[in-house]
């Protein structure tokens, strides 16, 4: 009988060993195979959370979004109701705008012979009415007319909600030709406000507006400034009245009374609408200083004129020469010609 080799016995021995290894190994890799498991059940668990809270935030965010849309449509629907209501709501004639040339310019004293004008500009859209406003069609005309002192009616002012908007070509306009203006606005219109403006070569001392507005239907005013220096002034009222005869009367007996028509040389100019005789051209030609020629020019319509409703009246101070201005610019730049006179200032002792 053959005895087994020490190999074979040392064989047989470590069999139990190894045996007793891959139940370990096996026990080890089964631990970590469920501690695996269990890491990836808690991510899971943590990703779904995750998601219940990432969707519960969105939720959470769209809905403050979607308060914060409503309320904002709220409020601009509430500032559009208070636009529209104060749209509708009749403008009171108020003082808009007073500047000086932008540059500095020498004082120009007032000397006993002034040039004056009246034109109505016709919310600077031509002839038609019809035309883009542009004011350097007008502003060319009172180039033309080289007038110290200017009444100017139907002036259009850009202005939308929140005020004045870039393209103010009349004040531009005014730096351009040195002039010192005022500006009054008289009622709304689509493109801006609407109203009468007074430039001066002269410095505007003083300002004041009138509310003629005695129509439901017409709103009117009339801008009253003081223009020149101490000892050398002149008062000036621009005004553009009614369309009827019973309304302009009254309007003018208002504008007679007033400080700048009584207190010292004065100048009452605009688009006095006197297409007829009436009472309210009646009391001017007896109260206000006439020219030399009874007949006043006519300027209405621009292109072909029959109508005499510009109108240059004076009080201490005489008119010697009246006439309107018609050039090829002035005809095509408002459905009005613009009226130029001369006017000698009387001194306080012979007014």
């Amino acid at each position: 009988m053959n005895r087994p080799s020490p190999a074979s016995e040392e064989t047989v021995a470590a069999k139990p060993k190894q045996a007793a290894r891959r139940r370990q190994s096996q026990a080890a890799a089964k631990e970590l195979r469920d501690r695996a498991s269990r890491a990836g059940d808690r991510a899971s668990e943590a990703t779904a959370r995750a998601r219940v809270a990432a969707r519960k935030a969105k939720d959470q965010a769209e809905e403050r979004i979607r308060a914060f849309g409503s309320q904002a449509r709220e409020s601009v629907n509430q500032a559009r109701d208070v636009v529209e209501t104060a749209r509708k709501l009749p403008l009171e004639p108020h003082l808009s705008l007073v500047l000086g040339p932008r540059r500095p310019i020498p004082p120009l004293i007032m000397s006993d012979s002034v040039r004056v004008a009246t034109y109505n500009v016709h919310r600077w859209q031509g002839a038609n009415g019809r035309a883009k406003p542009d004011v350097a069609r007008a502003g060319y005309v009172i180039s033309e007319m080289d007038a110290d002192v200017i009444a100017l009616q139907e002036v259009l002012r850009p202005f939308d909600d929140e005020g004045p908007t870039a393209d103010d070509e009349l004040g531009q306009l005014c730096h351009e030709l040195d002039l010192y203006m005022a500006f009054a606005a008289t009622r709304r219109h689509s493109r801006g406000q609407l109203g009468n403006a007074i430039l001066s070569r002269y410095p505007i001392t003083g300002v004041s507006v009138l509310d003629i507005s005695y129509s439901r239907i017409e709103r009117r005013g009339a801008l009253a400034a003081q223009v020149g220096t101490a000892g050398a002034a002149l008062g000036v009222v621009a005004t553009h009245l009614s369309l009827v005869d019973r309304t302009r009367h009254r309007q003018v007996q208002t504008l007679m009374g007033h400080p700048a028509l009584n207190s010292g040389p004065a100048v009452l100019m605009g688009d006095m609408n006197a297409w007829r005789k009436c009472k309210g051209s009646q009391v001017l030609e007896e109260s206000l200083g006439l020219h030399h020629n009874r007949d006043w020019p006519a300027s209405f319509p621009s292109g072909r004129p029959i109508l005499s409703l510009d109108r240059i009246y004076s009080r201490n101070a005489d008119v010697v020469e009246v006439e309107e201005h018609d050039s090829p610019a002035a005809r095509k730049a408002s459905d009005h010609l613009p009226v130029v006179a001369t006017i000698e200032l009387k001194d306080e002792a012979t007014a």
